[in-house]
């Protein structure tokens, strides 16, 4: 039986059950002819962690159940991505948990009829860590730009991610599986300079246009992409705290989005800090 973090709520119970899962672990260790754990320090050591995270755990569905009857706004915030989602992802390429949207309402208790709003974040071009189909793939200079200009590299690795074109199929997909009620597109800044830029609008595999996603991996590695090519902007958006201080490019490339996903932008990202944001509207 695994431990639960609620577990250390009643000490005495949570110390019976730390020492019952070493025991058990320690036979394993032993019949592949390792050394076998110290139990009881294994026991104390759980005991003294145990006491420390206690007065920080409580019943979190009580309390945003609670939250939501006084009418206070409640806001989930979802690690990962959708294309890392156990079920719904780029399998074998995924998480071991599900980000999307329905996770909400698994981790933390609250029915979906409670969830009033879905915001769906995306930057204004693709990144992929590690491997796995990645259909608009820069393998160029271009990519590299975005790499770079967008700091694309693990914030506790310093991995380096892989980039390309926004890919609006697989935003098309997001937005059907997680019932995306409006977009924020971060990062729009980083197009800023490119001459032209390229929208991923669909997919192709051997001449034949693909009416839907691609539902495994190693069809979607088969996969080209239709683009539709768009003019840059030479000016900088960092600046813009409105739709009108936007470069006329810009806007279109906002507007392009909005058609091919089928759901409104609301927020736009011009940058790096917390008030580098306009609110977006058609």
């Amino acid at each position: 039986v695994g431990l639960r973090v609620g577990d250390v709520l009643d000490p005495e119970r949570f110390s019976t059950l730390v020492r019952e899962r070493a025991v058990a672990e320690n036979m394993l260790i032993e019949q592949a002819g390792g050394e076998p754990l110290d139990v009881d320090e294994i026991v104390a050591m759980f005991d003294e962690l145990g006491a420390r995270v206690a007065p920080f755990v409580d019943d979190t569905v009580s309390l945003l159940h609670a939250a939501l009857e006084r009418g206070a706004h409640v806001l989930l915030e979802g690690a990962q991505a959708t294309f890392l989602d156990l079920d719904h992802g780029t399998y074998p390429y995924v998480t071991s948990s599900n980000p999307t949207a329905g996770g909400a309402c698994v981790g933390t208790g609250i029915g979906p009829r409670d969830i009033d709003r879905i915001v769906g974040i995306t930057k204004a071009y693709t990144t992929r860590v590690g491997a796995g189909p990645f259909p608009t793939e820069l393998l160029d200079d271009d990519g590299d730009r975005l790499i770079d200009v967008g700091k694309e590299y693990g914030t506790v690795t310093g991995r380096r991610r892989r980039a390309g074109w926004l890919d609006c199929v697989m935003l098309r997909q997001a937005v059907r599986i997680n019932s995306l009620s409006e977009l924020a597109l971060t990062k729009l800044d980083i197009l800023d300079g490119f001459e032209e830029i390229k929208i991923c609008t669909g997919y192709r595999v051997g001449g034949r246009l693909l009416e839907h996603y691609p539902d495994r991996s190693d069809l979607l590695a088969d996969v080209e992409p239709v683009y539709e090519t768009l003019d840059g902007w030479g000016s900088a958006l960092s600046e813009a705290r409105e739709p009108g201080q936007l470069p006329e490019a810009a806007k279109r490339f906002i507007e392009v989005v909005e058609r091919e996903v089928g759901i409104p932008v609301r927020v736009v990202g011009v940058g790096a800090e917390r008030d580098d944001y306009l609110v977006w509207t058609s």
